[in-house]
């Protein structure tokens, strides 16, 4: 009878372990590693819709733009030890629809400072009205410091006769057609900003004509143009 009894209650508690819950300590621990992995492929998916998002945002605010680096310039300094070095790049950007502006930007590597440059040059850009979508209206002048240019507009087949920092200007801000000349420093830096002041003052006849109460024929035909002809080009001219 003893040993029956041994065995019934042997049998009882196996029945009681095996439908028994798991233990607290085990059941935390399957439980957190499950909300564990759960928890990370849920932090891998939140990461990629973040990085997805980012990407819609970029090509619905961004356009295509035209970036010309123009210099880069290495600098360094001597401390305790031997030398740090550092560069600073200057960039042009521009839509090659008659926006364009340029910024530069230091940094310890090269590829840090041209973005520091492209994100400044693109803060910083300003509309250049263009006659036909290819040259300027009309001829300017710039200068800042020591660099003084001079732009002059040009018929159609010309091409961009200027060389250095000035031609990606040209180049960036959609010109096909254009003479320029520099005189005096061959500094990038002075040079893209003289070239600037110079664009600034451009002017189309639609501007002029808006802001004397006239039309754009009546400016049109003070050049000895006739009524047809100058009524022609009004209809012509493009902001």
């Amino acid at each position: 009878m003893a040993d029956e009894t041994e065995i019934q209650g042997g049998a009882a508690a196996e029945t009681a372990a095996a439908g028994a819950p798991p233990a607290e300590g085990e059941g935390r621990g399957r439980g957190g590693r499950g909300r564990g992995r759960g928890g990370n492929d849920r932090d891998r998916g939140g990461r990629g819709r973040r990085d997805d998002r980012r990407g819609n945002n970029t090509e619905e605010q961004g356009e295509e733009l035209i970036e010309k680096l123009v210099h880069i310039n290495r600098v360094s300094k001597t401390v305790k030890g031997g030398k740090r070095f550092g560069f600073a790049a200057l960039v042009v950007v521009g839509d090659g629809k008659g926006r364009a502006g340029f910024g530069h930007g230091k940094a310890r590597e090269v590829p840090e400072a041209i973005q520091k440059a492209t994100a400044a040059a693109k803060r910083a850009m300003v509309r250049v009205p263009l006659k036909e979508g290819r040259t300027l209206h009309h001829d300017g002048n710039g200068h800042f410091g020591a660099g003084r240019v001079s732009v002059r507009s040009a018929p159609q087949g010309t091409g961009i006769i200027a060389g250095g920092p000035m031609r990606a200007v040209f180049e960036s801000l959609g010109v096909a057609d254009v003479v320029t000349k520099s005189v005096g420093t061959s500094n990038p830096y002075n040079m893209i900003r003289a070239t600037f002041e110079a664009l600034k003052e451009q002017t189309s006849p639609k501007s002029v004509a808006a802001r004397r109460g006239k039309k754009i024929a009546d400016l049109l035909r003070r050049g000895g143009a006739s009524v047809v002809e100058a009524e022609a080009d009004a209809a012509a001219v493009a902001e």
